[in-house]
């Protein structure tokens, strides 16, 4: 168990804006940063990041908080491997507690997942390093590729030894279940006509390519048979599995997304070896989609670092029409796609290998077209003087065209289009208007589908009613976690009776903390808050505030519970979405959310305290309506209620009606 001085220093040390940037391309705005959201298809950034509050808020999925709840919501870490990630990215020294059997069966299912691909990526590097066979065999294989030792360790190569169990037994000697051995894919078990149970290694004798997530952690692996065996696939992949998709997934996202970032684009190809070879000679970023069919979810994963990708294609590759369907892919996501092909007879991995960084990186820059020039080159080639089939490319360009979801960039490439295919504009617009329309037509189609499958009851007119006492609380928790530890002048009124008998509110001029004029007013008048999660979150700030001198909003949330993280990053960041940035540019001057802040706290305290005199009125109200007793006293707690009300009103220059 990972010690308590640890997780302090891991939350004092580690910057939000730091880490997710490693997951999410963040640009500047104002005193935050803002990005799309890795949780949800976005095209407007609505993803905010605030280093001063050191929390992150994603609007359009509603999820947030501290860097510990990012990774754990998006690379689905547990707690403990959160605090690891992060001990190990600020090389932060881990100091471990004894762990009890209990704690130690708590390990979920997919946390022992990971620990078995963890686990079987050692295992084949040790065998691809320290074996016979796996020197003569594995890093020969690599060697001859052009790999170098630095690389093949960097990117965790490895040999599986031509044996049927050879890691199986390992690691089964070496306690691993194989429950998860075989949930990986890693072992495949057959169950014998006597019962008894088989079991035999998936990537026996093939070179290992183990599979990344953005965070680094192994997921799966690509397994390339040396061999010519007829029966037996050339490559073989990972089976589906809880910790691995192959369609969420492109091989070297986690090397290649700092030089993503930073380059402001990403180059795609298809295999791994590619991606390697690519990567020694300097260009680091570089992905690949190992061979599968590229996905929405492919894509969004690169939109996240930027909004450029380059598709490389080998000078020879077959079926190259059949791969421009990515292209439209990417432009649906609305993404700036460029399309360089190599050299008849090289590839990727061939021509980074046979030439010096700086004739590759000339070469792509030189070679690199826009997909419309690409396309329209490549199709019209095919058409050539047909006519039938000219029409057949013009269309399909067009069609690409059409899944731009930016109107402007939609109209240049028309007119760019239209010089290329020596045809009218006019036309293109007018087909670009029909597939348009053709595609509102199904849409709408759809949706009335979808209308009649599942009734819904219309209510006309229906305004939903503000939880004035929620957003009460809300606020009050809002105040303690930006003020709580703040000393300030707050004006207390106090109820007397005046020479001529009535009741009046007379001011006096207190200081005290922000937290303790709340507690105290609350205490008072016994207010307990009724959002059972704000009254948790309410108890252990006033316990913070009152221990710690120096109280900071991220270590609060290192002792909370992950979904209450979640809660006060929203509360925290809600304004953030509205905040006005650079105004000052522009004359204008907006108010400073801290100023004001002992009227702001009175005000609030004042008005919970009216909206819950107002609802004894009604309760009281409510007992004499149908009641034949003496209603008397009842009345007169009313009329007392009512003159309290009325002065508190006052106070707030409220009038009642």
């Amino acid at each position: 168990m990972i010690s308590k001085t640890t997780i302090d220093q891991v939350y004092e040390t580690s910057r939000v804006e730091e880490v997710i940037g490693d997951f999410v391309q963040l640009k500047k705005s104002g005193s935050n940063f803002k990005g799309l959201s890795p949780f949800s298809d976005e095209r407007t950034p609505s993803f905010m990041v605030s280093p001063v509050k050191q929390i992150w808020k994603d609007f359009s999925s509603g999820k947030g908080g501290n860097v510990v709840a990012f990774l754990m919501e998006h690379e689905h870490f547990t707690y403990p491997e959160a605090i690891r990630y992060l001990a190990k990215k600020y090389n932060i020294e881990i100091e471990e507690t004894e762990r009890t059997d209990e704690q130690k069966e708590q390990a979920n299912e997919r946390e022992s997942m990971y620990l078995v691909s963890e686990y079987a990526q050692k295992y084949f590097e040790e065998v691809l390093w320290e074996t016979e066979p796996g020197k003569a065999i594995g890093l020969s294989y690599f060697k001859e590729r052009g790999f170098t030792n630095e690389n093949i360790r960097k990117f965790g190569l490895g040999y599986g030894l031509d044996e049927w169990d050879a890691f199986t037994k390992t690691a089964l000697d070496k306690g691993y279940q194989l429950e998860f051995l075989e949930k990986t894919g890693l072992t495949i078990v057959k169950q014998q006509t006597s019962g008894e149970a088989r079991k035999f290694d998936r990537f026996k004798g093939r070179v290992l390519f183990p599979i990344h997530s953005m965070s680094g952690r192994v997921l799966g692996f690509g397994g390339r048979i040396l061999v010519n065996d007829k029966k037996a696939a050339k490559y073989l992949n990972s089976p589906e599995s809880d910790i691995y998709h192959k369609s969420k997934v492109l091989y070297g996202i986690y090397f290649a997304k700092q030089a993503i970032a930073k380059e402001d684009n990403c180059f795609l190809v298809e295999g791994y070896t590619d991606v390697i070879q690519m990567y020694q000679r300097g260009v680091e970023n570089v992905v690949a989609s190992s061979g599968t069919a590229l996905t929405p979810e492919q894509i969004r994963l690169i939109n996240r670092l930027t909004k450029n990708i380059t598709v490389l294609f080998d000078g020879d590759a077959a079926g190259l029409s059949a791969s421009l369907r990515g292209i439209d892919l990417i432009l649906e996501q609305g993404m700036n796609v460029k399309v360089c092909t190599f050299p008849e007879g090289e590839d990727p991995d061939s021509f980074a290998k046979n030439n010096t960084y700086e004739d590759l990186v000339l070469y792509l820059e030189e070679n690199a077209k826009d997909f419309i020039q690409f396309k329209t080159s490549l199709l019209a080639r095919e058409a050539a003087n047909d006519p039938i089939k000219r029409a057949d490319t013009v269309r399909d360009i067009v069609n690409s065209i059409s899944k731009i979801p930016d109107q402007i960039k939609k109209e240049i490439y028309i007119q760019e289009c239209a010089k290329i295919m020596q045809i009218s504009e006019t036309v293109l617009f007018n087909t670009l208007a029909q597939i348009d329309k053709k595609g509102i037509a199904d849409a709408n189609k759809k949706n009335k589908q979808e209308q009649k499958a599942f009734e819904v009851v219309k209510n006309d007119q229906v305004v939903e009613r503000v939880d004035v006492q929620y957003e009460l609380e809300r606020k009050i928790i809002e105040m303690l976690l930006l003020y709580g530890s703040q000393k300030q002048k707050f004006e207390d009124l106090v109820l007397k009776e005046n020479n001529e008998g009535d009741l009046v509110l007379e001011p006096e001029i207190v200081e005290a903390r922000v937290y303790e004029k709340v507690y105290l007013d609350l205490q008072e008048d016994e207010i307990e808050l009724t959002n059972e999660q704000f009254r948790i979150i309410y108890y252990k700030l006033i316990e913070n505030l009152n221990e710690s001198e120096e109280f900071t909003v991220n270590t609060f949330l290192g002792e909370l519970e992950q979904e209450m993280v979640g809660e006060v990053s929203s509360i925290l960041m809600e304004e953030e979405k509205y905040r006005l940035d650079d105004w000052a540019r522009k004359d204008i001057y907006p108010k400073e959310k801290g100023h004001g802040i002992a009227q702001l706290v009175g005000e609030t305290i004042l008005t919970l305290r009216c909206y819950l005199i107002k609802n004894r009125i009604q309760k009281l109200q409510e007992r004499t309506k149908d009641s034949i007793d003496d209603n008397s006293e009842v009345l007169e707690e009313i009329l007392n209620y009512l003159q309290l009300n009325k002065l508190l009103n006052a106070k707030l220059n409220r009038v009642l009606s």
